[in-house]
């Protein structure tokens, strides 16, 4: 096998430190390779990033006790095409070998920690096995979402056949760094009600199109306002993490955004917009005119009827302090969660170790059906069934019924009654765009807003991004589609910045999302919606499978347990343009190659 599944040779690797006793000579280190030019895009189809170069990446120390040099493998120790972790005494590093050429960089995705070693290389960049971000191995600067922040890469040089890294100690510990941004050059009162560009939403496409203006040289004033009270936090760890506090769910900081000129409004409600005369109404009676608008509310819970809405401790878990109570009334306690979507699904899971007991109510016969297929379903459903979780399965919520407020009981519409203390509610979403109504913005009949490929809706200087939108998906022929992935509101973030800045970037990426219960992970790439067979390789009731999801005779999209990097490796065939055939995948399955695509990498079609 080759690519990311090739396994180095194993070797002994002698370490030598050395601090600089003098500092060298910049230009007489090899650089790690030559930065692409801000508007190239990546073969895997991932947005590419303006580079820059090592003196702007990082703080330049002169003092040689800043810096590390070590000797960590033999030059032929490496192969074309592989990756090793390495400690620098100070710090582990990423080396890599590609074309003959060495490059070194952090070996941790700032965005959970997946260790880089363990992704995918390929083209100039490194894939992460958990979650899809993708990172270019010359500058280390972000091509691919999630997260927001890029790697330090390091210098490497080779003496003698031994590769030697020169690496700042500070990066080394950080193993992340943010691009450099400009500040805004316009003398400011908070209080002015125009802002060049005002950005509705704190959430991932919302925060990304902010630092993404700025990263690129935008100078102008930025306005981000929320109906949140807090910072932009990582909203999917809620339903995972349920006892969170919001600054340890934290994104950025309000020092991190004030040092860049980004300034946040919170517990701001717009509850209209005027395309005419370019200005947003908030319901305390501000009005602010923009020159640019970018919209990206996210979702808001599918409305339900039920009797008894007035009862308490009934959450859609929407904030970190939702999310905390819910584990706080729930401690030996009945709990009850009325839907089977993720978040849901998530929440029981993180229940079962503190509740006494937990149920779940869901409208099909297993959960994840729509999304995943009725055999990983069930097989999902199995792994909550031996944790405890009780399924009301094709049954719907009929009433909550309390005591002096208090949550008590959970009718269904079958008659049957459940103990409960506490109840979530995760039975779907829907766009947070009702006060767009009058806006003359143009929604289809869900509500989603519709844009074009440069995140455009139909008013002029209005740009919208997220949850909240249908945009056109190459892959399907440029059919409009919503995709509420959290990596998705990153990319849309992006090309809606570049966009305003008159720089059109269209949307070249592989939708991601993960979903994570009694620690262990689904992932998921592709866009299967629609998809009308699920070829399974490897075992379900062992939870260590990877399903193939196809549409006619295409893979177009692929989910996975236990088998990391195959989800981040469909990903970079996918997003490279070519197309994995069904009876490809069914030749491997009868061959019992689980989880083996790498001969997909130069097979695939273009």
């Amino acid at each position: 096998m080759g690519g990311c599944f090739s396994k180095p040779k194993p070797v002994e690797v002698k370490v030598e430190l050395s601090l600089l006793d003098k500092e060298k000579e910049m230009d007489g280190l090899s650089p790690n390779g030559k930065a692409s030019p801000f508007a190239d895009c990546r073969p895997n189809g991932a947005l590419g990033h303006g580079s820059d170069d090592d003196s702007t990446q990082l703080p330049l120390y002169h003092k040689p006790r800043d810096y590390v040099e070590a000797s960590v493998c033999h030059v032929k120790d490496l192969e074309n095409g592989q990756m090793r972790e390495v400690d620098l005494g100070s710090g582990r590093a990423l080396l890599i070998k590609e074309h003959g050429e060495f490059s070194a960089m952090a070996h941790k995705c700032p965005h959970y920690g997946a260790p880089l070693v363990k992704g995918v290389l390929s083209k100039g960049h490194v894939r992460c096995p958990w979650h899809g971000a993708c990172f270019n191995i010359a500058t280390g600067d972000i091509e691919d979402f999630p997260g927001l922040d890029s790697l330090p890469t390091f210098q490497v040089r080779v003496e003698k056949d031994k590769v030697i890294i020169r690496a700042n100690k500070q990066a080394l510990q950080s193993q992340k760094r943010s691009k450099p941004m400009a500040r805004c050059s316009a003398v400011i009162n908070s209080s002015t009600g125009f802002s060049h560009v005002l950005i509705i939403g704190s959430g991932p496409a919302a925060l990304v199109c902010a630092e993404t203006l700025r990263q690129e040289g935008f100078t102008d004033r930025i306005v981000m306002c929320t109906m949140d009270r807090h910072p932009p936090y990582d909203r999917p760890k809620l339903s995972k993490s349920l006892e969170s506090t919001a600054e340890q769910l934290r994104l950025r900081s309000m020092e991190f955004l004030q040092d860049h000129d980004i300034e946040l409004f919170t517990e701001k409600e717009v509850v209209a917009i005027d395309v005419k005369t370019r200005s947003v109404t908030f319901e305390d009676g501000l009005r602010m005119e923009y020159r640019k608008l970018f919209i990206a509310t996210g979702s808001k819970p599918k409305p339900m009827t039920y009797k008894g809405k007035d009862v308490r401790n009934v959450f859609h878990l929407q904030t970190p302090e939702d999310a905390n109570s819910v584990a706080r009334l729930a401690n030996n306690k009945n709990a009850v969660i009325v839907g089977t979507s993720f978040v849901g699904m998530e929440v029981a899971a993180a229940l079962t170790d503190k509740a006494h007991s937990v149920s779940v109510i869901g409208i099909e016969t297993v959960p994840f059906k729509k999304a995943l297929g009725e055999k990983v379903g069930k097989a999902i459903m199995k792994l909550f069934e031996v944790n405890r979780v009780k399924f009301y399965m094709l049954n719907e919520l009929s009433e909550m019924i309390g005591h002096h407020g208090q949550l008590k009981e959970v009718v269904l519409k079958s008659g049957k009654v459940l103990r409960a203390d506490v109840c979530v509610i995760g039975a779907g979403s829907v766009p947070a765009t009702g006060f767009l109504k009058q806006s003359g913005i143009h929604m289809d009949s869900k509500g989603f807003i519709t844009v074009n490929k440069m995140m455009q809706t139909n008013a002029d200087g209005v740009f919208a991004g997220g949850d909240v939108v249908i945009f056109p998906f190459p892959p399907r022929n440029n059919k409009k589609v919503n995709i509420p992935h959290w990596q998705m509101a990153h990319v849309h973030g992006r090309v809606a910045a570049l966009s305003m800045m008159g720089r059109a970037t269209e949307i070249k990426t592989v939708p991601y999302f993960w979903s994570a219960m009694f620690g262990k992970t689904i992932r998921y790439a592709g866009y299967g919606d629609g998809f009308d067979d699920v070829i399974i390789q490897g075992d379900l009731d062992e939870l260590r499978f990877v399903a193939f999801y196809t549409r006619s005779e295409e893979v177009v999209a692929v989910a996975s347990m236990n088998y990391d990097p195959i989800v981040s490796r469909v990903a970079e065939v996918l997003g490279s343009g070519k197309t994995i055939k069904k009876r490809d995948v069914e030749m491997l399955a009868r061959l019992g190659k689980t989880g083996d695509i790498s001969w997909l990498i130069d097979k695939g079609s273009q």
